[in-house]
Protein backbone atom coordinates (compact mmCIF):
# COMPACT_ATOMS: atom_id res chain seq x y z
CA UNK A 1 0.00 0.00 0.00
CA UNK A 2 1.36 3.40 -1.02
CA UNK A 3 1.79 6.11 1.65
CA UNK A 4 -0.94 8.76 1.79
CA UNK A 5 -0.34 12.47 2.44
CA UNK A 6 -2.60 15.52 2.80
CA UNK A 7 -2.41 18.38 0.31
CA UNK A 8 -1.89 21.70 2.10
CA UNK A 9 -3.82 23.48 -0.67
CA UNK A 10 -7.12 21.60 -0.83
CA UNK A 11 -6.73 19.54 2.38
CA UNK A 12 -7.64 16.25 0.65
CA UNK A 13 -5.70 13.04 1.13
CA UNK A 14 -3.89 11.57 -1.88
CA UNK A 15 -1.17 9.02 -2.63
CA UNK A 16 2.31 10.39 -2.13
CA UNK A 17 3.11 9.89 -5.83
CA UNK A 18 0.31 12.31 -6.84
CA UNK A 19 1.69 15.16 -4.70
CA UNK A 20 4.69 17.48 -4.84
CA UNK A 21 6.88 17.76 -1.73
CA UNK A 22 7.98 21.26 -0.74
CA UNK A 23 10.67 22.16 1.80
CA UNK A 24 12.00 25.38 3.32
CA UNK A 25 15.72 26.06 3.05
CA UNK A 26 17.07 29.35 4.42
CA UNK A 27 13.51 30.74 4.54
CA UNK A 28 13.02 29.97 0.83
CA UNK A 29 10.30 27.62 -0.38
CA UNK A 30 11.83 24.95 -2.64
CA UNK A 31 10.04 22.25 -4.66
CA UNK A 32 11.49 18.81 -3.90
CA UNK A 33 10.66 16.77 -7.02
CA UNK A 34 12.52 13.67 -5.85
CA UNK A 35 11.34 13.96 -2.21
CA UNK A 36 14.86 13.50 -0.81
CA UNK A 37 15.85 16.93 0.52
CA UNK A 38 16.45 17.04 4.28
CA UNK A 39 14.04 18.63 6.68
CA UNK A 40 10.33 18.82 7.20
CA UNK A 41 8.23 18.69 4.05
CA UNK A 42 4.78 19.85 3.03
CA UNK A 43 2.79 18.17 0.28
CA UNK A 44 0.66 19.84 -2.38
CA UNK A 45 -1.07 18.76 -5.59
CA UNK A 46 1.05 20.08 -8.49
CA UNK A 47 -1.90 22.03 -9.89
CA UNK A 48 -2.19 25.83 -10.07
CA UNK A 49 -5.41 25.77 -7.99
CA UNK A 50 -3.91 23.88 -5.04
CA UNK A 51 -0.64 25.79 -5.15
CA UNK A 52 -2.40 29.17 -5.20
CA UNK A 53 -4.76 28.11 -2.40
CA UNK A 54 -1.80 27.05 -0.24
CA UNK A 55 0.07 30.29 -0.93
CA UNK A 56 -3.02 32.43 -0.30
CA UNK A 57 -3.74 30.69 3.03
CA UNK A 58 -0.04 30.71 4.02
CA UNK A 59 -0.33 26.98 4.58
CA UNK A 60 3.31 26.23 3.79
CA UNK A 61 4.61 28.20 6.77
CA UNK A 62 2.30 26.35 9.15
CA UNK A 63 2.96 22.92 7.66
CA UNK A 64 6.72 23.45 7.68
CA UNK A 65 6.61 25.05 11.15
CA UNK A 66 8.49 28.13 9.99
CA UNK A 67 8.00 31.25 12.11
CA UNK A 68 9.55 33.71 9.65
CA UNK A 69 8.14 34.93 6.33
CA UNK A 70 8.92 32.46 3.53
CA UNK A 71 10.29 33.63 0.18
CA UNK A 72 7.96 31.93 -2.32
CA UNK A 73 9.33 33.44 -5.56
CA UNK A 74 11.41 30.37 -6.48
CA UNK A 75 8.49 28.08 -5.85
CA UNK A 76 5.99 30.26 -7.74
CA UNK A 77 8.26 30.32 -10.83
CA UNK A 78 8.55 26.52 -10.75
CA UNK A 79 6.21 25.07 -13.40
CA UNK A 80 3.81 22.43 -12.01
CA UNK A 81 4.73 18.93 -13.13
CA UNK A 82 2.22 16.65 -14.74
CA UNK A 83 2.10 13.28 -13.12
CA UNK A 84 0.00 10.67 -14.80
Amino acid sequence: MEPVRTCVGCRTRAPRSALLRVVAQNDTLIPDESAVLPGRGAWVHPTPDCIQAALRRRAFGRALRVTTQLDTRTFEQHPPRNKG
